[in-house]
């Protein structure tokens, strides 16, 4: 059931009635600051929320290195050596 606009106007009224002309300016500033309020805290909520998740993003995964040609020296003690230059996994 959409609003009405009678059904806004009485509700002004109804409210200009129980509040009186006299308090309905501090009703509204009231009213007005706790929206400000609100809105402060949701913001503040929402940027810490983003900067908690941009902060425990994991680095970027870095490539592995290319794996170095075997030297053109064929012989037996050659292997060895090739061996004791290559990285240990």
């Amino acid at each position: 059931m959409p609003f009405h606009w009678f059904y806004i106007v009485g509700l002004l009224v109804i409210v200009l009635i129980i509040f009186g002309p006299g308090r309905l300016p501090e009703l509204g500033g009231a009213v007005g600051k706790a929206m400000r309020e609100f809105r402060k805290a949701t913001t503040d909520i929402t940027n810490e929320m983003t900067a908690a998740v941009q902060s425990t993003a994991p680095p970027p995964a870095t490539p592995p290195a290319p794996a170095q040609p075997a030297s053109s020296e064929s012989s037996g003690s050659a292997g060895s050596q090739s061996e004791a230059t290559s990285p240990k996994i």
